[in-house]
């Protein structure tokens, strides 16, 4: 395995993070938000000096991670709104930094969640929103044509307020669709506020070859009090599945990427302070 940080979880200032990432040995540097923008907004400008610090601190980048298709509400949105246009233009920008930087991957959300998809004996009529699911897979299979004309691989993340909440829908989701340009970025954490079990459920549902790129965080989650809050790793609620997580993706010889999401900011302190607080606990279990 290999061991990355999302950088923005250090600093927004991309240079100022990838100093902090090689201070801590970490050769693999995903981008979300670099400067004031999210990546894919980034400026000629910010885009020659982006490339000129990743050439300089010799890092590789494992996913180019934008919010593709995030927030937009799946019942509401068809291919000719002006905002799916927006997001998938945004991808398209996406694509040309990731093939700039030889990068293999292009992270994509999956529209804003209606919480009941599947259900039966009664539950189909009064609680399942009716089409949803059909829907979703309609609007992301033109992003998937792109991937696939530009020969990259999109990863859809499982997240906590999307179609895409668990492991077992990122799964679905490919099947569905049934693209080798098309896999699952998991991010175990996220799915414990649906309630998937991270390990062996959520590892289980993406065997078969259809994990593309994983992130790593922690947190303690209150789902009747709809409240998440950030821990260093190993101080959360994913702390009896980390070792399991770890163990078995050396074991299958995962030879990808494990992206350290700092997003943990202790009282009083910065996001860099969480990076440091989660660091030693994740080179200790997913380092080789």
């Amino acid at each position: 395995m290999k061991l990355g940080v999302i950088t923005d979880g250090i600093s927004r200032d991309f240079a100022y993070a990838l100093a902090v990432m090689e201070g801590a040995g970490l050769r693999h540097a995903e981008l979300q938000f670099l400067w004031g923008a999210e990546v894919g907004d980034l400026d000629a400008g910010e885009r020659r000096l982006a490339a000129e610090l990743i050439d300089a601190h010799g890092v590789e980048i494992p996913c180019v991670s934008r919010h593709v298709f995030g927030g937009l509400s799946v019942m509401d949105t068809v291919e000719s709104d002006a905002a799916y246009t927006e997001h998938l233009d945004g991808l398209k920008r996406c694509i040309e930094l990731a093939q700039s930087v030889a990068c293999p991957r292009v992270r994509i959300m999956s529209f804003r969640k209606e919480m009941i998809l599947f259900g039966s004996h009664g539950a189909d009529v009064w609680n399942v929103s009716a089409g949803a699911w059909a829907k979703l897979v309609g609007l992301i299979e033109p992003a998937v044509r792109v991937a696939e004309d530009a020969g990259v691989t999109l990863v859809v993340e499982t997240g906590n307020n999307a179609m895409v909440t668990s492991a077992h829908l990122a799964g679905k989701l490919i099947d569905d669709i049934g693209s080798p340009n098309l896999r699952a970025l998991w991010d175990p954490c996220n799915s414990l506020y649906c309630n998937e079990p991270s390990f062996p459920d959520g590892y289980d549902a993406l065997h078969g070859g259809k994990l593309g790129h994983v992130h790593i965080k922690d947190g303690r989650v209150d789902i009747p009090r709809a409240s998440v809050s950030c821990t260093a790793l190993g101080d959360g609620d994913m702390a009896p599945h980390l070792a399991p997580i770890a163990d078995a993706l050396r074991s299958d010889g995962y030879a990808g990427v494990v992206s350290l999401e700092s997003v943990y900011r202790p009282d009083g302190g910065t996001f860099e302070d969480g990076f440091l607080a989660s660091l030693d606990t994740f080179r200790r279990l997913f380092g080789a």
